[in-house]
């Protein structure tokens, strides 16, 4: 399945952060939904600043267009703002992007649980993110730092809880 580009990406002038209030705040809200689509579309939980100017979100050889560096790192600040990203590291190189907040998949994680019989179940964190059982899901993959903060969010709601196993974490559903 390909990635469907939004009509924006291919309109030159998307790619020049514009100087007029409103207009940015549309244009900024365009290019978050395209930079949380396309990351979504391709699994990534993870983005380098330095490499995303050469990704092809940021960058349409079809057009010859690419979006500022500067103009990048406003897109980032505003998905942080909505609570979309998180830094990794001070000097904000490499950041932690979040199409889908912990608590979304919390609540998914949950549905597949309760769907398939096993509310006082216990798993490890591998078999939940990697086993075959969970091959069909969306959550299938989830990188670790997303998987322990959705349990985190399942936990908060005494849906679940984390515990320590002998070959690393799992997690016990209620």
């Amino acid at each position: 399945m390909s990635f469907e580009w939004p009509w924006q990406y291919n309109f030159p002038p998307f790619f020049t952060l514009q100087p007029n209030v409103d207009t940015r705040q549309k244009q900024l809200a365009a290019w978050c939904s395209l930079t949380l689509s396309y990351c979504r579309h391709r699994k990534l939980y993870t983005l380098d600043v330095m490499e995303a100017q050469e990704s092809p979100v940021f960058n349409n050889k079809k057009i010859e267009r690419k979006l500022a560096m500067e103009a990048i790192q406003v897109v980032f600040e505003e998905l942080r703002k909505k609570g979309n990203l998180e830094w990794i590291d001070k000097n904000k190189t490499r950041c932690l992007i979040m199409w889908r907040r912990p608590e979304e998949w919390g609540k998914l994680i949950y549905q597949w649980v309760s769907r398939n019989g096993m509310v006082n179940s216990v798993f490890t964190l591998y078999e939940l993110a990697n086993g075959d059982d969970t091959e069909s899901e969306e959550f299938h993959g989830l990188e670790d730092w997303m998987l322990l903060r959705s349990l985190q969010a399942l936990q908060a709601e005494g849906k679940a809880e984390l515990i320590t196993m002998d070959d690393g974490k799992g997690v016990k559903f209620f």
